[in-house]
């Protein structure tokens, strides 16, 4: 999961992370309720877990639905990920057959 992870995000020479184009795609499930520092303990973020512990959702529909910049999104993903609190899936294994209209 961590290598999946690491190929969805690219590092940029200022040391920040931007999501690949495979990272785009990637659907995020919560396993376990994370560890949160106390600056990351607002609404929003407990509104998006909410959502992410009742239905997997795409990096695409939490940006729609949040006011948090991309960066701020993928750097949450990864410590969640890091954490093992959220699974990682990559739909991109799955048969077109298979997916939801």
């Amino acid at each position: 999961m961590l290598e999946l992870l690491r190929r969805a995000f690219v590092q940029r020479g200022d040391g920040s992370f931007v999501a690949s184009a495979l990272g785009s795609h990637l659907i995020f499930r919560m396993k376990a309720w994370p560890s949160l520092p106390a600056a990351g303990r607002t609404a929003e973020v407990y509104r998006m877990l909410s959502v992410m512990s009742s239905r997997p959702v795409s990096r695409k529909w939490l940006l729609s639905h949040c006011t948090m910049t991309p960066r701020e999104l993928d750097a949450l993903l990864r410590k969640l990920t890091a954490e093992g609190a959220v699974e990682v899936i990559d739909p991109s294994g799955f048969s077109p057959s298979h997916s939801p209209a």
